[in-house]
């Protein structure tokens, strides 16, 4: 009898999913604008994107051409082989660049992610004194740009003995505020109160609460904390705390290429592709998994 009502219950329930609507009712001609208008944004956010593609293989000719060209006629591979002869010529390997940046960048994401989601936890789901007061300092914070805070945490790094470090550039990344409180607002909204007591009630502990429960739940937060901490990273140059030349990343040596004038042009439209194909590629990779969790997880009390 039990299991007649259910099948009943779960027929009414897919029934009404099918009748019930979750858009405005538009026209025809309204979603063919509304297509046509999204067509006209995603071409006008993609042009900028493809011309550094374009100029990446443009021969000097073409990259002094005006008014530019927006493809190439005569595609080349030589300012990618520039890159190369010059970085052969110097003291310090080209792969040691990308290991300084791969490293940092790896490091600091992971620490960043995981300590803003213990903080983010603690914040929005326990109590304690000082709470309220915490939360309105990270909201504070948001205020400063880090060239406002660029000083004080240079004094605070020489007299940790950071300078000339790995974690000179690690550290202030890790603890940034931005993901702290992108976590923390994700879990007020998707993370129920009544899911962590009936969990606690079971038996579970805080660890397997927080590893089994909330991390899987904010799965979007912690994505797109990955791409912005990967797309931060990646761009770093620390050309003023990192002065050894085989710790430096790869955004300092390359820039220093673009920086030899005119004749290095078309190095640095090389250069520009490379930055920003890493963190295209997590985006492109990322955006499908953040949209899809979005939609079907948190539950809402």
């Amino acid at each position: 009898m039990a299991s007649a009502t259910k099948t009943v219950d779960l027929n009414k329930l897919k029934a009404s999913k099918k009748k019930f609507n979750p858009g405005p009712a538009r026209s025809r001609g309204g979603i063919i604008a509304n297509f046509l208008f999204l067509c006209l944004v995603g071409a006008i956010m993609f042009i900028p994107m493809l011309y550094v593609f374009c100029n990446a293989f443009k021969p000097m000719d073409e990259l002094f051409l005006f008014p530019p060209k927006l493809f190439f006629r005569n595609p080349t591979l030589s300012n990618f082989k520039s890159i190369s002869t010059l970085m052969s010529s110097s003291w310090v390997p080209f792969s040691r660049y990308i290991f300084n940046t791969v490293f940092v960048t790896i490091v600091a994401t992971f620490f960043h992610i995981i300590l803003a989601s213990l903080a983010a936890y603690v914040l929005e789901k326990r109590d304690f004194p000082g709470k309220n007061f915490m939360s309105r300092v990270i909201v504070l914070s948001l205020m400063f740009t880090p060239a406002v805070t660029g000083i004080p945490n240079y004094i605070i790094q020489s007299k940790l003995g950071m300078i000339d470090t790995y974690w000179v550039m690690i550290i202030p990344y890790i603890g940034g505020s931005m993901g702290l409180y992108l976590m923390k607002q994700f879990m007020a909204s998707s993370i129920p109160n009544v899911l962590l007591e009936a969990a606690r009630i079971d038996g579970a502990s805080e660890l397997r609460i927080f590893t089994q429960i909330v991390m899987p739940l904010v799965k979007p937060a912690w994505l797109t904390m990955l791409m912005t901490s990967v797309q931060a990273m990646w761009g770093i140059s620390a050309s003023t705390v990192v002065f050894t030349e085989a710790k430096k990343p790869l955004q300092y040596a390359l820039s220093q290429i673009a920086a030899g004038g005119i004749a290095r042009t078309g190095s640095a439209a090389a250069i520009s592709l490379i930055m920003i194909t890493p963190p295209l590629l997590i985006f492109i990779i990322s955006q499908t998994q953040i949209l899809d969790t979005m939609a079907s997880s948190g539950i809402k009390d």
